[in-house]
């Protein structure tokens, strides 16, 4: 894993509890999960709308809020990027329309 995300997950984790008027992770996780699903979501946009543009470094500049916010999320359900990193991993050399359709299956069952 990158060493920069389990960094930035671990502080992230230390912000837990801490003051929310000193950080903004901790006001994030005070009110979450809506304050950080909403960041999420405009971020996600915002991303999107870089992408359009074809702007380059928007593009990065808002990839990188938008992984942000999801370590936030990941860290307020207990998660780490590990987790997602283990899931990419059990997916690599399957096709994106055969996992699609392995999930379609299990939920089925």
């Amino acid at each position: 894993m990158s060493d920069v995300l389990k960094r930035l997950s671990d502080v992230i984790e230390s912000r837990k509890g801490g003051d929310p008027q000193t950080s903004y992770v901790a006001r994030l996780l005070a009110n979450a999960p809506d304050a950080i699903l909403k960041k999420i979501g405009e971020e996600a946009t915002e991303t999107v709308m870089a992408g359009k543009d074809g702007a380059r470094e928007r593009i990065v500049a808002e990839t990188a809020d938008l992984w942000f916010h999801c370590l936030v999320m990941l860290a307020h359900y207990g998660l780490r990027p590990e987790d997602v990193l283990a899931e990419l991993e059990k997916r690599a050399g399957t096709s994106g329309i055969e996992e699609k359709a392995l999930r379609k299956l299990r939920e089925r069952e």
